[in-house]
């Protein structure tokens, strides 16, 4: 779950960290930090899982 960024000679600090927080973006490493923070029930899990298929049924 690395993600690792190669800079090119002429592109600029800014535009190569717009493209790792992209990549990050696109590999859900924060969406997977912010999950993992505490500790979650197995049954709090299933639950959650559960409502989340409703709402999308329900769409």
């Amino acid at each position: 779950m690395s993600t690792e960024i190669r800079i090119g000679e002429s592109e600029t600090l800014e535009s190569a960290l717009r493209r790792f927080k992209r990549s990050c973006a696109k590999a859900g490493v924060l969406s997977e930090i912010r999950k993992r923070e505490h500790y979650e029930k197995p049954s709090v899990r299933r639950k959650k899982k559960a409502e989340a298929a409703r709402r999308k049924k329900k769409f």
